[in-house]
């Protein structure tokens, strides 16, 4: 029975360490799904601005944001990442700081809706999505946002009224982003189906969906749990300028 021990704890190890990506998600997205969109060196990486403010790099490497500063011009904006609390380092101003949560689908499966009214998005319907983004604040969102994949709406009278979207792709770990509703179209479950639907995607592709939510956000967060995700760690994210 070693050998039934043995396959326990190298099954554990793996999960734990597998979970571990998402200590650091935007670094080890920029090394592994979205490699194709990253720019930087092998200890820093960021995202183009119009793409993503995102940047990152490893937790041990103590010089990332000075060298940040040396690749990224002056004003320049970026977003970090991370799950504890950090000061703002030299050469960067702090310019916005939200306390959040990460969560991680629990379930094996999503659960059977109705998807007839949602529409693939494609780069023509990026105007429309700027607007929606700008008047709902789910986070950023920019022109070429759409790049990372996978962005779904829902329309009425030929407005778009409901968006989600893919963002960080880390190994088998796929992001949902941009969950928003027109608040004049709250209430009728767009933003359900939308999740349930990219769910959906995700699973059938043989990846696990993660999410990052504000953690004041009780109508995001109620939603999250209702489709089975279960808080996986907290998340600061700090909007910062290049001086």
């Amino acid at each position: 029975m070693k050998w039934m021990t043995w396959l326990f704890f190298f099954i554990s190890y793996y999960f734990h360490n597998v979970n571990d990506l998402l200590q650091n998600p935007v670094f080890n997205a920029l090394l592994t799904g979205d490699k194709q969109l990253s720019h930087g060196t092998e200890r820093v990486k960021y995202f183009d601005a119009e793409v993503s403010p995102y940047a990152g790099f490893a937790e041990e490497y103590e010089h990332g944001f000075e060298e940040l500063y040396e690749l990224l011009p002056a004003g320049r904006r970026i977003l970090y990442a991370k799950q504890t609390v950090i000061q703002p380092p030299q050469g960067w101003q702090l310019q916005h700081e939200i306390e959040g949560l990460q969560f991680v689908y629990a379930g094996s499966k999503t659960t059977e809706a109705d998807f007839s009214n949602i529409v693939p998005l494609t780069t023509a319907h990026v105007d429309a999505m700027m607007e929606l983004v700008k008047l709902t604040k789910p986070g950023p969102f920019n022109q070429r946002t759409i790049e990372f994949g996978s962005y779904f709406g829902i329309f009425e009278n030929q407005q778009l009224v409901a968006v989600t979207g893919q963002r960080l792709h880390v190994e088998n770990y796929t992001e949902i982003s941009a969950v928003c509703t027109h608040p004049q179209h709250t209430g009728k479950g767009y933003a359900a189906a939308l999740m349930q639907h990219q769910m959906q995607i995700i699973l059938n592709e043989g990846q696990q969906p993660f999410l990052h939510v504000r953690a004041n956000n009780e109508r995001a967060v109620n939603l999250y749990q209702r489709l089975g995700f279960t808080v996986s760690r907290p998340m600061y994210f700090y909007f910062m300028k290049r001086l």
